[in-house]
């Protein structure tokens, strides 16, 4: 018990000569207590208990036996509760330890040191009880959320050597450890690579579960060999009948040759990638942007064919990356400013290309340092890159 702290006790006691005993035991002691008395279990469950501990007996007018400390329990189940009754009965201390008293004290045979020690252990006992149960709450929440987070993050299905990938994903910071961005590389048989990233409106559980359900969707129609248009649809009808309300998903979809020499580029909804070239770089044009999955039913979306230089990269990444703002004010950096920031990065380091990942970690970094902090919106970024090692 911290020091200082005054101990709550609720008597739940009908007889006044043993309530008068409790009071004296307890004024005995000397030490800080708060003790009020109700005589029935209906007084004691006719409001919250706001109690540390509950001195109750098991021979009251309207609960006799253990069926009172049961309702009291269901009613106050983060409340300690320490029996006292007339009964020497061991079997029925050990029943109303296991039905949930954290004590069980007989009348006789209690005097005031034994009775505030008992009643302190008691309460401090269920705190810690409390404590286990939310710790072993939040490790299945964690559990659960990772299996969410393994499905988010995938393993992409590359093998061509000449070919690098770096990925990084991130929350918001509201606290949760999902949200609603989602991304994947797939290397086809015949040498061709499809990679897209997506962001499903919103944060959370749902959102990610929504999310896993479309890269999951998404990757098994890319490895069935289906043309891109019907992909896109059918991505598109996975959203509308998993969605628990009419929520939507942008997404930006590449498909690279097999020869690595030219891509082919979808938007539904979602940013153009940053295609880069040595120092040089440029955000393709997204004069074929479609509209969202989840919008229109019948949506179609147009692709773009773009011809690629021998070394080349290519950044795909959600919104939450550049819409952070930049300084105190309302400004948004936006993705123009944010390829700026990524060339800006990729000269100051010419060997950039043997470690993606750090150019990935150092641009998130600036951005959140123009933020003036963590950002609030999810980020999935991924950069492909060809030759240059």
């Amino acid at each position: 018990m911290a020091p200082g702290h005054r101990l709550r006790v609720l008597l739940v006691e009908d007889d006044d000569g043993d309530a008068l005993l409790v009071q004296e035991m307890l004024e005995e002691v000397g030490t800080p207590v708060t003790l009020e008395r109700m005589r029935t279990m209906a007084e004691a469950l006719s409001g919250p208990v706001r109690a540390d501990c509950v001195l109750l007996d098991l021979q009251l007018p309207d609960a006799v036996g253990l069926t009172g400390l049961g309702r009291l329990r269901r009613h106050a189940p983060s409340t300690a509760v320490v029996v006292l009754t007339g009964q020497r009965d061991e079997l029925t201390g050990v029943a109303a330890v296991a039905s949930g008293a954290q004590d069980y004290l007989v009348k006789d045979q209690v005097d005031g040191p034994l009775l505030i020690k008992a009643l302190r252990y008691a309460w401090e006992r269920k705190r810690a009880e409390e404590v286990g149960h939310e710790l072993r709450e939040q490790q299945l929440l964690a559990r659960e959320n990772a299996r969410l987070e393994r499905g988010l993050l995938p393993t992409p299905l590359l093998t061509d050597p000449g070919l690098t990938l770096a990925t990084r994903y991130r929350p918001g910071r509201d606290g949760s450890q999902l949200g609603g961005d989602f991304y994947d590389a797939v290397e086809l048989p015949d040498g061709t690579v499809q990679m897209m990233v997506g962001d499903v409106c919103g944060h959370g559980p749902d959102e990610a579960a929504l999310g896993v359900a479309l890269r999951i969707a998404w990757r098994s129609l890319v490895l069935a060999g289906l043309p891109t248009r019907e992909v896109l649809a059918t991505v598109q009808r996975v959203l509308v009948h998993e969605r628990i309300e009419p929520i939507f998903a942008t997404l930006c979809m590449v498909g690279i040759a097999a020869d690595r020499s030219s891509l082919r580029m979808w938007l539904a909804g979602h940013p153009p990638p940053l295609l880069i070239n040595g120092e040089r770089g440029r955000l393709l044009p997204g004069d074929r942007l479609g509209v969202p999955l989840g919008v229109v039913d019948d949506a179609g979306w147009q692709p773009l064919e773009v011809a690629l230089e021998p070394d080349w990269s290519l950044l795909l990444y959600t919104d939450g990356l550049f819409e952070g703002r930049v300084g105190a004010g309302d400004e948004r950096l936006g993705h123009e400013n944010m390829a700026a920031l990524v060339l800006d990065i990729l000269r100051a380091d010419p060997g950039w290309r043997r470690n993606q990942g750090a150019v990935l970690d150092q641009l998130i970094g600036s951005v959140e340092r123009l933020n003036r902090g963590r950002l609030d919106d999810d980020i999935a970024i991924a950069l492909l890159s060809r030759g240059g090692r």
